[in-house]
């Protein structure tokens, strides 16, 4: 396996990461209409287009500042807007739409593991494509882990928000302003780590097996997309 350049890296990367933020809010948006807000819509984020979903310091720069400074990747893109008022249950109906952008994610990392597969099956003239897969099942799962944790604004908040009874869903809300930087420090502290790698490692094993490669032949190819 030869190291990849910047340029190869950048290449591989790009389509897998830019498909997991956009679907993701995108499904957000999708759902919100059909239980009957269509705020996303009207306001044209109801599409495939990264540059609508892209929030300038969330997606590119707060990003490139952690890998420069930890190694790791945290970042967010710009929420799909959802008007509860306008949603039939609305309580219900919000933890509905949370839980869209990580189911989303799991069946695109079902996807990334089967054009592994495909690209096996094709030899080393469709390598890229298996690379490319093994980025986009590690981002998918990245995002779905983290964004299910039961902590606003995270997807996995609100839907704990939505199903909590209501003064103790009342009190989980009041986090929301500051569960991103409850989420950093958690960070920082090595505390998501040891929260989090258990169930991605589990996702992780899950989906290489999908996808034809072994455990350690796929942690090979994620070791050489991180430039180790």
């Amino acid at each position: 396996m030869s190291e990849l350049s910047v340029v190869q890296l950048i290449a591989i990367w790009v389509v897998p990461v830019l498909l997991a933020i956009t679907v993701h809010e995108t499904a957000h948006g999708w759902v919100a209409a059909k239980l009957g807000d269509t705020t996303a819509y009207m306001l044209g984020r109801l599409t495939l287009n990264p540059f609508k979903h892209i929030d300038p310091f969330g997606t590119i720069l707060l990003p490139a500042l952690m890998i420069m400074f930890t190694g790791i990747a945290l970042g967010y893109a710009k929420p799909v807007p959802v008007n509860w008022n306008n949603l039939r249950h609305p309580k219900r109906d919000m933890a509905i739409v949370a839980a869209a952008g990580p189911f989303v994610n799991l069946l695109m990392a079902t996807g990334w593991a089967l054009l592994i597969r495909l690209g096996l099956s094709l030899g080393e003239s469709a390598e890229a494509l298996v690379y490319m897969g093994v980025g986009g099942i590690f981002i998918n799962i990245i995002l779905m882990v983290i964004n299910m944790l039961p902590l606003p604004p995270l997807d996995g908040g609100r839907v704990a928000v939505g199903l909590l009874p209501g003064p103790w869903a009342y009190s989980l809300s009041r986090i929301e302003p500051w569960g991103f930087f409850i989420l950093i420090a958690l960070l920082f502290t090595g505390i998501l780590g040891l929260l989090l790698w258990p169930l991605i490692d589990f996702f992780i094993t899950m989906f290489s097996s999908v996808s034809g490669m072994e455990g350690n032949q796929y942690m090979r190819v994620l070791s050489a997309l991180m430039g180790k």
